[in-house]
């Protein structure tokens, strides 16, 4: 019996947990099963990866990151820590640091996002097993690598690897702290979040009311304790989250870069304003005051966006975003739904452990597909990485129901074979809209389902249980073919944006290679950098960055990622021109080169400025045609040259 302090301890942390599940204790195929899928996993994330390409704007930061420690705190688009990414550096830290160990190729920097969603796989194999149990983990965790997205984002260098693995492990230390009410690892859980801010900054916040809620239902302690303890893991998400921000706020602004995407050289600007609310002009919202540069809707895309990318709630069934991620919304929904009733059912108390799965991925796949439907992601289809996490997670719960359903008898079983039916069905619609790409895939699907259904049409459970599996292959199977083409060139390069399949867009790397006349360039500017501090100013990253890709040349880039950055300021530019730090200014050659640049962003002025007051270099000394870059000599004695060539 207890006394009454004993008592009152136990009314206050609450119940005792309970005895583990028979379907949580370990099975003996548990482990070699998560061996085989993690190593799917690794295989279609690492396939080729020796064919890696560079991407010009992030290559270019890490190539500048490796070189000093302001460089990699900041993340500098150049060597000379001119200018900042238009993003926050966090995801880039781990890229560069595999290029200081390995060495800066294409390969070193995919590397740590392959290996990132590997680790993603077998969390979620752990966080969905707590929850459902190992079948459901396992089967989860194969849902997850073969979803295309997962195998892009483990083959890109963008930031939603890192950010959905971070995410994942503020998911499993939320789950921990909820068990047993523990505070020390809900703080973790907001630590968690608060690095994940540094790859994706306020979309790091999204995942906040799944934590929550999940915590303040299931956690078996007292209402008043749940609140305290989600607000003080709320202060740790802040702190860890801002502290880049106020490091960047509170250094001078002469002692580190201009960041990219403000017209005022803020943090705010370049997270609230640049980064957040630009993405939702579809709504009207309006980032002019912020301190960012208002973009429109093309800004921020890359390449093709694919059908059904429109900014509207329909655009997560458009085949754009679905093809890279939404297979599987009907299981996901069976998850969901079938999970809710059961709990219904059984009136299950708030602190069990089945309640809390359901409202951490339902609220978390919720949150994100309301953001995304709203937000502006134009063909940046691997921002789904973190709804398709969820819907894995769910879609793994909804296929081991369904099993049990199966064996529980005849008639139960039809509810889930009819979903997942419907689920193979919505994969051979999707997949139909690209008839050229594995065109065996949807009749093959097609017979494969047709034939589990008369399977389950059988009065024998093992002979049901058969079909339903048939069914449930005849969903994976069309992403699995999706996910299985990224070991094809054809369908995606490793070190590209993440998309696979039809629509994935070949870089080419035009922007890592120097090429013959960008090379004579490079080599007449350091024979001709007589001291200068850079060796020459370029207007746009893109024209910029083989140079520093190639040869981690100082190289001054103008007008940032959009081209209507203000850097540099006029002043700076003059300043650097008068004290020969700055020699040249190289112009792209289309046309007249100060009639192709009337028009009013800060660059535009200093480039019509150029051409009129610096000294063209004729062609012939670096060896360019009339197509080639047009460069310009700046400060002392630039006038005479100028006389002397007219």
């Amino acid at each position: 019996m207890l006394s009454p302090t004993s008592r009152s301890v136990a009314l206050a942390d609450g119940p005792p947990p309970a005895a583990v599940p028979r379907s949580l204790r370990p099975y003996p195929y548990e482990r070699p099963a998560l061996l085989v899928i993690a190593a799917l996993a690794a295989m279609l994330s690492l396939w080729g990866v020796d064919r890696s390409v560079y991407h010009g704007f992030y290559a270019s930061a890490v190539r500048s990151m490796t070189d000093n420690p302001v460089a990699f705190f900041y993340g500098s688009f150049d060597p000379g820590n001119s200018i900042t990414l238009d993003k926050l550096p966090g995801f880039l830290w781990p890229q560069a640091l595999s290029a200081l160990v390995l060495g800066f190729h294409p390969w070193a920097l995919v590397l740590p996002q392959a290996l990132e969603m590997v680790a993603c796989v077998v969390l979620l194999h752990l966080l969905v097993r707590r929850w459902a149990g190992v079948p459901a983990g396992l089967t989860a965790a194969l849902c997850l690598t073969l979803t295309p997205v997962t195998v892009g984002l483990g083959r890109s260098i963008v930031e939603d690897a890192p950010f959905v693995l971070m995410l994942l492990l503020a998911a499993e230390a939320t789950q921990r702290a909820t068990e047993r009410a523990r505070l020390r690892t809900l703080l973790l859980a907001g630590v968690w979040v608060g690095v994940a801010f540094q790859c994706k900054m306020l979309e790091a916040w999204a995942v906040l009311p799944a934590l929550a809620v999940t915590y303040c239902v299931a956690a078996p302690t007292t209402l008043r304790r749940r609140l305290a303890h989600v607000a003080s893991a709320g202060a740790v998400t802040l702190l860890v989250s801002v502290s880049w921000m106020a490091a960047a706020t509170l250094t001078p602004a002469s002692a580190r870069p201009y960041l990219d995407g403000t017209t005022d050289n803020s943090a705010i600007g370049l997270v609230v304003g640049y980064n957040f609310l630009t993405r939702f002009h579809a709504i009207g919202v309006d980032a002019a005051g912020t301190g960012s540069i208002v973009t429109g809707p093309g800004v921020h895309a890359a390449g093709r966006a694919g059908p059904g990318m429109g900014d509207s709630v329909w655009k997560m069934f458009g085949p754009g975003l679905a093809t890279q991620t939404g297979w599987l919304y009907p299981l996901a929904a069976l998850g969901l739904v079938g999970g809710a009733v059961t709990l219904w059912r059984r009136r299950a108390p708030r602190t069990d452990r089945v309640l809390m799965g359901h409202l951490l991925w339902g609220v978390w796949l919720a949150t994100f597909f309301l953001v995304f439907s709203f937000g502006s992601v134009t063909g940046h289809t691997y921002y789904m990485g973190v709804v398709a996490v969820a819907l894995a997670a769910l879609a793994g719960a909804g296929a081991v129901q369904g099993v049990r359903a199966c064996q529980a008898g005849r008639r139960r079983a039809w509810v889930p074979a009819a979903v997942i039916a419907g689920n193979a069905a919505w994969c051979v619609i999707l997949t139909l809209r690209y008839p050229g790409f594995f065109p065996w895939t949807a009749p093959t699907a097609t017979v494969l389902c047709l034939v589990g259904l008369g399977l389950v049409g059988t009065r024998r459970p093992r002979v049901v249980t058969a079909g339903l599996a048939a069914c449930l292959a005849a969903v994976l199977l069309v992403p699995a073919v999706w996910s299985a083409s990224a070991l094809s060139p054809r369908y995606n390069v490793p070190g590209s944006m993440g998309r696979v399949g039809p629509t994935s867009v070949r870089p080419g790397n035009p922007l890592a290679r120097l090429g013959r006349t960008r090379g004579r360039l490079l080599a007449y500017l350091l024979a001709h950098r007589g001291g200068a501090e850079y060796l020459a100013a370029i207007p746009g990253w893109s024209e910029a960055a083989p140079y520093i890709i190639s040869d981690n040349a100082p190289i001054l880039p103008m007008g940032g990622f959009t081209g209507r950055v203000p850097y540099p300021t006029p002043a700076r530019f003059h300043h650097l021109i008068d004290s020969g730090r700055l020699r040249y200014v190289v112009l792209r050659n289309s046309g007249s080169v100060a009639a192709s640049h009337r028009g009013s962003a800060p660059v535009d002025g200093l480039i019509r400025w150029t051409a009129a007051h610096c000294a063209v270099v004729p062609a012939t000394e670096y060896g360019s045609g009339d197509r080639g870059p047009v460069v310009y000599r700046c400060g002392p004695g630039h006038e005479e040259e100028q006389r002397a060539l007219w």
